[in-house]
């Protein structure tokens, strides 16, 4: 990763803030920038006694050509609480995914009613190791690196998102490598003259506790580890030196908990950003109208507004615990409780690809189809598969490279361009596979070597002929060098 120009300050007091020289060009501004003060504001009420906290901050500020979208990032020492158990930790808040100035340097200004900027903060909870007298400082670029996606793909996170990080956080070779987002047990969310900000709290997980998350769901993972001291406790603070999972600590947290939470409430994973891609088997290579248009080593077809905004609707509503899965129909217009247009929902996913409209395309049913993913999308299909079409929902996969979109739906899913009589439709890049009952569990039957965590051999290949149906599971290289 290419190094990040910052520095190592102490913070200074509210009545020391002056706006910097890059700020003239905005014309006048406060003394205090209320955004900044507001946070500052909600930092003094926790640590009353730290006025002048140690902070990470940018030289060159990202509304001045930076890197980093994070003005500053102030670290607290944090003394716990006995009485609940909760052990002494570094405590990290970020400025600036909310709006900290209200003049468009970086954010919209869209009125007091709404969120600002993108309506929270980060902060982060690292266990105090003894004899430890400052902070490591580590955090502060991996709340960088997380800004960064927010910015460059506007999509928000939510309370019991998770963030498939694949590496250490601290890049040591600590077994906490991905992350979970919760809301912060001691900070309330503010309101400011630019809107409300909240604060999400990033909680360091292991694989199987992501994998744990994905297959059932974030919050109820958080639960777990609030549980156990070592994992985290009430207050959910991350151990980098934490050598066990919460399974491992306690086995029967994954059958008499997770399993039997997907079993009864199913995975409230709706969807995620993944490498995949679709072909159409039904049609000769040459025809104008064959999806492999989409595919690799092609030029791809745009997803148009709307069906951008029903695959992002899709995704929204897979989060909340519905009585009645249904997709939004293509024609609907933008919800009522929409953010700003620049702003766009949690896809409950590590990363996400810009899509760009296109011309409005038909409707098509296809006779016969092959799906390929990479392992750790393959890995997510008896997911798909247990935890949400067996319970009347839905599951999409959004691919990173490109629009294509693959969503399976249950035969109890409104909305859908997908029926029992022609399962497989497409509409331009996006294809929706229904699934009946019957299949799925013959499926999960074909499938059940992708619930191993160990690394498998690729590429595997699936075949339901009477279906016309085709899964492949192809390595990384495939997708990343769509042309070899």
């Amino acid at each position: 990763m290419k190094p990040r120009v910052t520095r190592f300050i102490r913070g200074r007091g509210m009545d020391e803030v002056r706006p910097t020289s890059g700020a003239q060009a905005h014309g006048l501004v406060p003394l205090f920038p209320p955004g900044l003060q507001a946070i500052y504001g909600e930092c003094r009420r926790l640590y009353p006694e730290q006025a002048n906290p140690l902070q990470v901050t940018a030289i060159v500020k990202y509304w001045l050509g930076g890197p980093d979208p994070l003005d500053y990032i102030s670290m607290y020492r944090n003394v716990g609480c006995p009485a609940q158990d909760v052990q002494e930790h570094w405590h990290y808040v970020s400025f600036g995914l909310s709006d900290l100035y209200g003049d468009n340097r970086v954010h919209e200004f869209t009125g007091p009613d709404g969120p600002s900027g993108f309506g929270f903060e980060l902060t982060f909870r690292l266990k105090r190791e003894v004899g430890e007298t400052a902070p490591p400082t580590w955090p502060a670029e991996l709340m960088q690196g997380l800004a960064r996606y927010v910015f460059q793909s506007e999509n928000t996170f939510c309370s019991g998102d998770h963030v498939s990080w694949h590496s250490p956080l601290d890049n040591s070779e600590s077994r906490i490598q991905h992350m979970l987002l919760t809301e912060d047990p001691q900070m309330q969310p503010i309101q400011t003259p630019f809107g409300t900000v909240s604060f999400l709290q990033i909680v360091g997980v292991c694989t199987e506790e992501l994998q744990a998350a994905q297959q059932w769901n974030g919050q109820g993972i958080l639960e777990l580890m609030r549980g156990v001291r070592v994992a985290g406790g009430p207050w959910l603070i991350t151990d980098m030196r934490r050598g066990e999972t919460i399974f491992e600590i306690d086995p029967q947290l994954q059958q008499e908990r997770v399993d039997q939470g997907i079993e009864t409430e199913g995975s409230n994973l709706s969807g995620v950003s993944a490498k995949c891609v679709w072909d159409d088997l039904s049609r000769p290579p040459e025809d104008e109208e064959d999806s492999r248009s989409i595919c690799i080593g092609s030029q791809p077809r745009r997803l148009s507004d709307k069906d951008t905004e029903q695959i992002r609707e899709t995704l929204r509503k897979g989060l909340e615990f519905n009585s009645k899965a249904a997709l939004p129909p293509i024609n609907s217009q933008k919800q009522s409780h929409e953010r700003p247009q620049s702003r766009k929902d949690s896809l409950e996913s590590e990363s996400s690809a810009a899509i760009v409209p296109h011309e409005l395309v038909r409707t098509r049913q296809l006779e016969s189809v092959h799906l390929k993913f990479n392992q750790e999308s393959g890995t997510l299909l008896p997911l798909c598969l247990r935890g949400r079409l067996l319970h009347g929902r839905h599951f999409t996969y959004k691919s990173i490279n490109g629009d294509t979109a693959i969503t399976f739906v249950s035969t109890g899913v409104e909305g859908a361009f997908a029926t029992e009589e022609h399962p497989y439709a497409a509409h331009g890049p996006w294809l929706q596979i229904l699934l009946t009952e019957e299949f799925v569990e013959q499926m999960l039957g074909d499938l059940q070597e992708l619930n191993t965590r160990d690394e498998t051999k690729l590429p595997k290949e699936y075949s339901w002929p009477e279906k016309k149906l085709k899964i492949s599971v192809l390595p990384d290289s495939v997708f990343d060098n769509p042309l070899q």
